[in-house]
C-alpha cells in the first residue's frame, strides 16, 4: 500500500514512517493526518514489526497544522468545525501511537513546531539532529495547544517549563531540549538517521513480549499508585515468564551466548 503524503518501509523488524510534505515542512495537510494512522495503526498490527520510527522528509520534522491551508479554508468560507474536522483524527492517531504495543523512536531532523513538535512527544522516544527546533507555536496564532501537548509536556519538564514554553511559544533549540528532556539524545545532521536505525535494532532484537509488556506497563503505571503498578508487574512477568523467549534468554545466560528472540 502506498500513501499519499507518507512513506512507509519495513526493514529488519524496523518501520520507518516518513511525513511527506516537505514543500510545507510536513505540516498535518492533505491527507497526512490519514496516512499517519493508517501507518501506525499497520505497523501495530504487523508481528514482524518490533519497532516503529517516526521522521520527516526534507529539512523538517513537522510544522504543525497547515496554516496556510487553515488561512485558505477561512477566507473562502469552506472550513469545517475543529470537532468535525481534525479533532478525531488527531485523537486516533495519537492513542493508536500510545496503544501500539512496539516502541516509536521519534527522529527529530528540523523544526517541529506547534502539533509536530506534540506528535514527537507522542512518541516514546526522541532523538534530535542539531539543527531541530522544537516551539509550542500556538500562542503564536492565538490557538490552543493540541495533539496532546497539555497532557505530554508538564509530564516531560515540568509544570514551569511547560507553562513558560507553552505561554510564550518560544523556540527551544536542540541544546536545550536536551537539557530540559524533551529528547534523549542529540546527534549531527548526518548521524540522526544510523543513529535512531541503531537504537531501534538493538530494541528490535530484544525481546518482543517483554518489550511490549514493558512499555503497556510504564504508561499504564504512570498514571496508578505503587501498589497497581506493583500488581501489574506481577502480572506482566508472568506472562513473559511464560514464553519461549524468556526460556531462551535465561538459557542463552548459562551459555553465555547471545539469545536469539523470537516473539513466542
Amino acid at each position: 500500500m502506498t500513501y499519499n503524503c507518507l512513506l512507509y518501509e519495513v526493514k529488519d523488524g524496523v518501520a520507518t514512517l516518513t511525513l511527506n510534505r516537505p514543500d510545507r515542512l510536513n505540516a498535518l495537510g492533505d491527507t497526512l493526518r490519514e496516512d499517519l494512522f493508517d501507518a501506525v495503526s499497520r505497523g501495530s498490527a504487523d508481528p514482524e514489526v518490533r519497532v516503529m520510527i517516526v521522521t520527516g522528509a526534507g529539512k523538517g520534522f513537522c510544522a504543525g497544522g497547515d496554516v496556510k491551508a487553515m488561512n485558505e479554508a477561512k477566507e473562502s468560507g469552506r472550513e469545517r468545525s475543529l470537532m468535525d474536522k481534525i479533532a478525531p483524527g488527531r485523537d486516533r492517531t495519537l492513542l493508536a501511537m500510545r496503544e501500539a504495543p512496539q516502541p516509536i523512536i521519534a527522529a527529530v531532523n528540523g523544526a517541529a513546531a506547534g502539533a509536530g513538535m506534540n506528535l514527537a512527544l507522542g512518541c516514546d522516544i526522541r532523538i534530535a539532529s542539531t539543527v531541530a527546533k522544537f516551539s509550542q507555536a500556538f500562542v503564536k496564532r492565538g490557538l490552543h495547544p493540541d495533539w496532546g501537548g497539555t497532557y505530554f509536556l508538564p509530564r516531560l519538564v515540568g509544570m514551569a517549563k511547560a507553562c513558560e514554553l507553552t505561554f510564550t511559544g518560544d523556540v527551544v533549540d536542540a541544546a536545550e531540549a536536551l537539557r530540559i528532556g524533551l529528547v534523549s539524545q542529540v546527534v549531527a545532521p548526518e548521524e540522526l538517521m544510523p543513529t535512531v536505525q541503531a537504537l531501534a535494532r538493538k530494541i528490535a532484537a530484544g525481546p518482543p513480549v517483554a518489550i511490549r509488556q514493558a512499555k503497556r506497563a510504564l504508561y499504564r503505571n504512570a498514571e496508578s499508585g505503587l501498589r497497581e503498578a506493583l500488581e501489574f508487574e506481577t502480572f506482566a512477568q508472568n506472562a513473559c515468564f511464560e514464553t519461549e523467549d524468556a526460556r531462551e534468554g535465561i538459557r542463552a545466560f548459562v551459555e553465555k551466548r547471545a539469545p536469539m528472540f523470537r516473539g513466542r
